[in-house]
């Protein structure tokens, strides 16, 4: 019967074997050095094992010595010195909690009007695609009441008519002095006029007289800043005080109604009022309105205001005589 040698792994095929039996279990040997080798072998193993329990029973009473030592000297309250006076505690010094703000600054500055403006978008209030040089006016808006008060508004008559920075509205002041508001020269009469923001129309006047205009002003920003568009030809008859208009929208027509010089143009200007408590402030929008983009007319050209709808039909113009 062939068998294979336990150490060597050679075929033994001669009559002399070497069996090493263990507990029923027989491993068979080629000669008596394969044998002596598995003992040695085994031997090895067997002192492999008990080194390692041994190692494991060390590191277990050690950690058994020290874990009641470690815990007595994290525990056991220390030995103090016996003192006939209390000793001086001096308290913890409590840090003074920082003040609570609610809301936005009040009234808001300069910094953040300008950072609100320019967060949001804008659109120049003429077509383009030239941008002509506006020119700084000095004038404010004042309020005034008369027969030429728009029957749109004649529950709260608003502004009107033009007076000069020095002499109007008590709640009116120019940011920069002498620098109120701008004159905006149309190449055209009649040419388109957007509106620069989303809004609410708040004021409308519609008819003119002697000194009279045609005069439209828009809410922005939950009715804390104001847009003022003056001496339009023609205001879309389907604008209504509350209206919402978009930026972009055409809100009018460059005219030359109540002019004080000659030419058609549009005086524009920008007011921030965030109460009523407040004085209405006009700021010199030239510097805002240079980054403001331009929409450009249909086909390329200057055109008139030509309604896309039989509701958006122009009214007819009754120019002032010069």
């Amino acid at each position: 019967m062939l068998a294979t040698c336990a150490n060597c792994l050679d075929l033994v095929t001669g009559a002399e074997r070497f069996v090493l039996v263990q507990r029923r279990r027989e491993q068979i040997h080629c000669s008596r050095a394969c044998l002596l080798e598995t003992l040695r072998r085994q031997r090895r193993a067997q002192a492999a094992r008990r080194n390692r329990w041994l190692l494991r029973a060390a590191a277990a009473g050690a950690v058994a010595v020290a874990v009641p030592a470690l815990w007595h000297r994290v525990r056991v309250p220390h030995a103090q010195t016996i003192a006939f006076e209390a000793p001086q505690v001096r308290p913890m010094p409590r840090a003074v909690p920082p003040p609570i703000f609610y809301g936005p600054a009040w009234p808001p500055t300069d910094q953040d009007w300008m950072t609100a403006f320019a967060s949001t978008s804008w659109v120049y209030p003429l077509p383009g695609p030239a941008r002509e040089a506006p020119a700084a006016d000095d004038r404010i808006l004042t309020s005034r009441s008369g027969p030429s008060a728009s029957r749109d508004d004649t529950a709260s008559p608003g502004p009107t008519s033009s007076a000069r920075a020095a002499g109007g509205h008590p709640g009116a002041v120019c940011h920069t002095p002498g620098r109120c508001a701008v004159d905006l020269t149309g190449r055209l009469w009649g040419e388109h006029v957007y509106a620069v923001h989303d809004g609410v129309v708040d004021h409308l006047q519609r008819t003119f007289g002697e000194r009279g205009d045609v005069y439209l002003r828009l809410s922005h920003f939950g009715g804390m800043v104001f847009t003022h568009y003056l001496h339009l030809a023609a205001v879309p008859r389907n604008i209504t005080r509350g209206t919402v208009v978009r930026a972009g929208d055409v809100i009018g027509l460059v005219g030359d109604t109540g002019n004080e010089h000659a030419g058609h143009y549009v005086h524009f200007a920008l007011s921030v009022r965030p109460s009523a408590d407040l004085p209405e402030v006009y700021w010199d929008p030239t510097e805002l309105m240079a980054k403001w983009p331009m929409r450009l007319p249909p086909h390329g050209t200057v055109a008139g205001f030509v309604p896309p709808q039989s509701d958006l039909a122009v009214p007819s113009l009754h120019r002032r005589p010069r």
